[in-house]
């Protein structure tokens, strides 16, 4: 790969916005999925994931990875992102296919990038803390050929989320006199755990939630998938030659259809050898189906969590979500426990919160069904 001139800010932040959000149904749609969505204030996710990277990373090195049905809606929220800086893959191939095609983009521009691939649609409180970690983590990503990965210190015996083993803190990396973030060697990736595993790691203290949020430099990663997914590495070989010039969707859309589908995790994180961890210290959350969602909103004293006109008698534990824009009406609920209700204009989902994640399997049931499908 040819090397570019270096430019003055070599800081980088691949925002990864391509996924279909299937849990939120009916809410989040194809074209309209979660992380576009105001689910919990005036901005989308995908709009404050875009503002937590602002402060440390100039607006044109600010890249979204999204897909067709979904890049139009990016545009209108991200109006003062350049046109090119909006990538749509031409169709899903998990997260690796999208981080291999955000560091083409990145070495494209600059081969000594230094890049953080961040999630659309996590919530996360503590924009300081946030700062720090990422500043720290790129810090460490320049100085030397190591990939960072942002962990969470669990709090809860949470089943799921992925978890990384870590080991001793590391010494602070030498000469960086601001670094207040503690870095660990990762030592294992584990994959969602039961239960029961899942309390042993949280009291153990040496295992952290994977957060899927990583730092690494151009080089560092084509390395990194050169020795671990070769197949990736030459995709990125062959985008980076393409990038920047109108040659570049039409290279993707003969591409991508035959790529592998696999997430970075499996594909590199597993196996390479040059993982530090990052102990994020601020508040975080992947909000992945909602269940989840109800951890911020304001419960009642018998714990319904309600946005709309709610009003019940003997009902608790309910996640009650009123996204109609018209013809609203009062949701009276009577002796209703431990449910999710969830109204839009067009549909509504009634599900028990321990069946959250079966609502992927009713969107599923949707799509094959041809009279539905507009539903989804």
């Amino acid at each position: 790969m040819k090397k570019k001139q270096s430019q003055t800010n070599d800081r980088y932040a691949i925002i990864m916005a391509g996924g279909r959000g299937e849990r939120f149904w009916p809410v989040s749609r194809e074209d309209r999925p979660k992380q576009l969505l105001a689910l919990l204030g005036s901005r989308s996710l995908l709009q404050d994931a875009v503002d937590r990277a602002r402060p440390l990373v100039p607006t044109e090195n600010i890249l979204v990875i999204t897909n067709r049905a979904q890049a139009s809606a990016v545009r209108r929220q991200l109006p003062d992102l350049p046109r090119d800086n909006i990538i749509a893959e031409p169709c899903g191939r998990d997260t690796c296919a999208a981080v291999t095609l955000g560091a083409a983009l990145v070495g494209a521009r600059s081969t000594t990038g230094v890049m953080a691939v961040l999630p659309a649609d996590h919530v996360v409180s503590g924009a300081k803390s946030f700062e720090q970690v990422l500043r720290d983590g790129f810090d460490l990503a320049a100085r030397g050929r190591v990939i960072v990965t942002i962990a969470i210190k669990p709090t809860e015996p949470a089943t799921g989320f992925g978890y990384i083993r870590v080991g001793a803190p590391l010494p602070p990396p030498q000469g960086a006199k601001t670094c207040r973030t503690t870095f660990h060697r990762a030592e294992q990736f584990v994959e969602k755990p039961p239960y029961e595993r899942a309390v042993e790691y949280v009291n153990s203290g040496a295992y952290r939630w994977n957060a899927g949020m990583f730092i690494w430099s151009f080089v560092t990663l084509v390395e990194g998938l050169s020795k671990h997914a070769p197949d990736m590495a030459e995709a990125c070989h062959r985008w980076f030659k393409v990038a920047g010039t109108p040659k570049l969707a039409p290279t993707l859309a003969a591409e991508y259809p035959a790529l592998r589908k696999i997430s970075i995790d499996y594909a590199l994180m597993e196996h390479a050898q040059n993982v530090v961890v990052a102990d994020g210290t601020f508040a975080w959350d992947d909000l992945g189906s909602w269940t989840a969602l109800s951890h911020h909103l304001k419960a009642d004293a018998a714990g319904n969590c309600a946005v709309g006109d709610f009003v019940h008698v003997d009902a608790a534990r309910n996640i009650v979500f009123d996204a109609r824009t018209k013809n609203r009406t009062v949701i009276a609920v009577v002796g209703l426990r431990d449910s999710i209700l969830v109204l839009t204009d067009d549909a509504t989902l009634v599900a028990h919160k321990s069946q959250a994640q079966k609502v992927r399997e009713l969107v599923a049931r949707l799509a094959a069904d041809e009279k539905r499908r507009a539903l989804i």
